[in-house]
C-alpha cells in the first residue's frame, strides 16, 4: 500500500495538539497512535535526538525503526535545561491539549513542570506519564525496560515450555501495551474534558501508566484461575493451559495452529479428522479430561494430520468451522492476502531518504481513516516553523 495524501474527513483527533516529550518506544508508540488519529503531535527532542534514530536497519540513512513509530509528528529541538528551551516548552504547552512523557517519575517536575505548573500554564491540560513501575511506590525511581517489566510482572513466568526456563516474548509487549493504554487514557481524558469541563473548572487530568501494571492487566484467565485456586499457572508452551487439544500440531510438512476452545469445536475437529469415535471416548469426554490426557489426544490428532500437508488441513479444517492457521514468518504474514487486503503494510515516501515500508493502521475508520500526514521527521526539522508559530526566533 502506498500512503494516501487525501482523506474523506480529518481524523477523529484533528484539531488537538499533543506535546510529545517521549523517546524510545512506549511513549512514541502512544503519540504515534494519537498522531495517526489526526492529532498534531509536536515531538520535543534534545540536540542529540531520540536514541532510536540510530538503532536498527537504516536504508537511506534513516532508522526504519524510528520512522515506523514517529510518523505523523513534527520534530522540535529544545534544550530543556536552558531558559530559552523552557520558555519555548511553556509556550507550546499553553497552546496544547495534552502532554505525553516517559521520563522517570519526578523528572518533569525537576525541570520546572510539575502538575500544578502545567495546569497554571494550560488549565485543563491532559498529561500522561509512562514509566516502568508507576508514579509512586518503592520502585518508582528504578529504570525499566521491556525485558525487566516482562520479568517482574510475572509475564515471563507464564511463557515457555514446562521443562524449560521462563521466556520473554519476542515483541516488546510491555512497551506496546503501555503505549496503547496511554493513548487510550489521553483520548478518554480529552473526551471527558469536552463533556464535563466548564469555564470555571476546565477538567484537567493526569494519567500514569506503568509497564509492569500494563502487563499484569493482560493476564486474563491466568490471573482468574490463580485468584480462584491459589495455584500458579504452569508453563505450557504452545499448548493452551485450560483447553485441549489446542496448540501447534505437525502436518506432513510443517506445524499448524489449531484452536478448538470448547466441546462444540472439539466435536467439529474430531469429525473433520474422521476421528468421531474420540468424541465418545471416556478419556476425552470433557475438557478437564482432555487436558489430563492431552498427550494421548495430541498424538491421535497428529497421526491423522501426518497424512496431508499443512495447506490441505488449513483449508479443510476452516471449511469445517475449526479455527486454525499456518505458523507464518513475518515475511509470510506481511504477504498474506488477508493482511494485504487489510493494508497492514504501507510504503511511506520520506524526502531525501527514499520510501520506507512500515506497519499499517490496525484501526479501520470508515469515514475518517487514519493516514500519514507527516513522514517521520528529521531531527529538528520543524524547529524554526514551530518557534515562529510561538513568536520566538529560531535557535542558532
Amino acid at each position: 500500500m502506498t500512503i494516501e495524501t487525501q482523506s474523506p474527513r480529518p481524523g477523529p483527533l484533528a484539531g488537538y495538539r499533543i506535546v510529545d516529550l517521549t523517546r524510545v518506544l512506549s511513549g512514541p508508540f502512544a503519540t504515534m497512535i494519537l498522531g495517526d488519529l489526526g492529532a498534531d503531535v509536536i515531538k520535543i527532542e534534545t540536540p542529540d535526538g531520540d536514541s532510536v534514530r540510530t538503532q536498527g536497519a537504516a536504508p537511506g540513512g534513516m532508522s526504519w525503526y524510528f520512522a515506523g513509530f514517529n510518523r505523523n509528528k513534527r520534530s522540535v529541538v529544545l534544550d530543556l535545561k536552558s531558559k530559552d528551551g523552557k520558555q519555548a516548552l511553556t509556550d507550546l504547552i499553553a497552546g496544547a491539549d495534552a502532554l505525553v512523557e516517559n521520563f522517570r517519575p519526578g523528572v518533569l517536575a525537576r525541570l520546572g513542570f510539575d502538575d500544578a505548573r502545567l495546569q497554571a500554564i494550560r488549565p485543563g491540560l491532559v498529561t500522561a506519564g509512562i514509566s516502568g513501575f508507576g508514579a509512586d511506590g518503592p520502585y518508582k525511581d528504578r529504570p525499566a525496560f521491556d525485558f525487566v517489566a516482562q520479568a517482574m510482572s510475572g509475564f515471563m513466568s507464564t511463557n515457555g515450555t514446562a521443562d524449560g526456563p521462563p521466556m520473554r516474548t519476542g515483541m516488546p509487549v510491555t512497551d506496546m501495551v503501555a503505549g496503547l493504554y496511554a493513548a487510550l487514557g489521553v483520548t478518554a481524558a480529552l473526551l471527558g474534558r469536552e463533556r464535563h469541563a466548564s469555564a470555571t473548572e476546565p477538567c484537567g487530568e493526569r494519567i500514569d501508566v506503568a509497564m509492569v501494571n500494563s502487563a499484569i492487566s493482560m493476564f486474563a484467565y491466568l490471573a482468574a484461575n490463580h485468584f480462584a485456586t491459589g495455584e500458579l499457572p504452569p508453563r505450557t508452551g504452545n499448548d493452551h493451559p485450560i483447553a485441549a487439544p489446542y496448540g501447534l500440531f505437525q502436518a506432513s510438512d510443517q506445524k499448524i495452529a489449531i484452536a478448538p476452545p470448547d466441546d462444540t469445536f472439539f466435536g467439529r475437529l474430531m469429525d473433520a479428522l474422521d476421528l468421531s469415535d474420540a468424541k465418545v471416548n471416556p478419556e476425552f469426554a470433557t475438557n478437564p479430561l482432555r487436558i489430563k490426557n492431552r498427550q494421548a489426544l495430541n498424538a491421535l490428532v497428529e497421526m491423522r494430520l501426518a497424512a496431508q500437508p499443512a495447506a490441505y488441513w488449513v483449508a479443510h479444517l476452516n471449511r469445517a468451522g475449526v479455527p486454525c492457521g499456518p505458523v507464518n514468518t513475518l515475511a509470510q504474514a506481511f504477504t498474506d492476502p488477508q493482511v494485504q487486503q487489510q493494508q497492514m503494510t504501507m510504503d511511506v515516501p520520506h524526502p531525501g531518504r527514499g520510501t520506507i515500508r512500515m506497519v499499517g493502521f490496525p484501526m479501520k475508520f470508515q469515514n475518517a481513516p487514519c493516514r500519514v500526514r507527516h513522514p517521520a521527521p528529521e531531527l529538528g526539522q520543524h524547529t524554526a516553523e514551530i518557534l515562529a508559530m510561538l513568536g520566538q526566533p529560531a535557535n542558532d
